[in-house]
């Protein structure tokens, strides 16, 4: 199934107002976390208190939510525990103990929701120490990811430089997110960081497609220029690559305004994923290896799995 017959449409041609547009996107974010020294980060990395409450009745989210935003914890995070009316409420460490804290929960649940009988399960402390090792964790993880993908294409393609630009895409896909986040003021949680690396894997098959194709391409044709090639492959794809990432932005739009407060960033961080990742395969990933070849002085074109040729 195709949503377009056939395009023509001129993305070398179009590749420097996509490089400003990408210069604009993650200088803005760029300076937005330079102003703010550095993306604001949740609990899960900074620290905070923790507290497990469990109630006599079912009482909804929401509720337990508008509880704690109108006793002054907007920011608290809370995770529901399967199968029982139970919930777990991390908020920044403030001037209370954590001890009071938990006391000022239950008597707010008490007061704002008869009959809820709320019980204290847990209440403790999350220093520091580990919220750095999980952002030590999560730091690895992208680089680690990062490397691997290097490797995969570069294997794939047997072309070391269709790796390095297809991790070019990725990065400028990642900088665009935490850029954004910066920029909105929203919190980097693991959570998000989960999105961002789901992120990097959806963007990393869309380029693939995009390269599989260029790769076939170029194989056959000897006729076409490079940019010409480049092109038609782009066109040739962009029809599946709409389609794609609209079926996925349906879905995460309908996790956006229905799924609660406790996916809320991890959509929103891969609804603009989708958009710069589809945005990155066709305006970054393709169009680097056209600018890289051209500034070769012999004009040699390189293409995976064949003998370089003369363009």
């Amino acid at each position: 199934m195709q949503l377009f017959k056939k395009t023509n449409f001129d993305f070398i041609g179009m590749r420097y107002w996509a490089y400003a547009f990408s210069g604009v996107l993650i200088g803005a974010g760029l300076v937005s976390l330079f102003l703010k020294g550095g993306p604001k980060l949740g609990i899960d990395f900074t620290g905070g208190n923790l507290v497990q409450m469990a109630f006599k009745k079912d009482v909804p989210m929401q509720d337990l939510r508008a509880v704690l935003t109108s006793s002054g914890y907007k920011d608290a995070e809370i995770q529901g525990i399967t199968g029982r009316p139970s919930y777990i409420i991390r908020v920044p460490k403030g001037p209370s103990s954590v001890d009071n804290l938990s006391k000022e929960f239950q008597k707010a649940v008490e007061d704002k929701i008869p009959g809820s009988d709320p019980v204290i399960e847990r209440a403790e402390f999350v220093g520091p120490a580990v919220g750095r090792a999980l952002a030590d964790q999560a730091l690895s993880a992208v680089l680690w990811a990062s490397f691997l993908i290097i490797v995969y294409v570069g294997f794939r393609f047997r072309s070391t430089l269709w790796g390095v630009c297809s991790i070019v895409a990725v990065v400028h896909d990642v900088l665009s997110i935490i850029g954004i986040f910066s920029i909105l003021n929203k919190e980097i949680t693991v959570t998000v960081v989960a999105g961002i690396l789901t992120l990097a894997g959806y963007s990393m098959n869309d380029t693939i497609v995009i390269y599989d194709r260029m790769r076939e391409n170029l194989r056959l044709s000897k006729k076409e220029s490079l940019g010409e090639l480049i092109n038609r492959s782009v066109n040739e794809t962009l029809s599946r690559t709409i389609m794609t990432s609209m079926t996925v932005a349906l879905t995460l739009l309908v996790l956006f305004f229905f799924g609660g407060e406790v996916i809320h960033d991890f959509a929103f961080a891969m609804l603009w994923g989708v958009f710069v990742g589809s945005y990155s395969s066709i305006f970054v990933a393709a169009p680097i290896i056209y600018e890289w070849q051209r500034r070769d002085k012999q004009a040699v074109v390189v293409t995976p799995g064949r003998a370089p040729v003369k363009k």
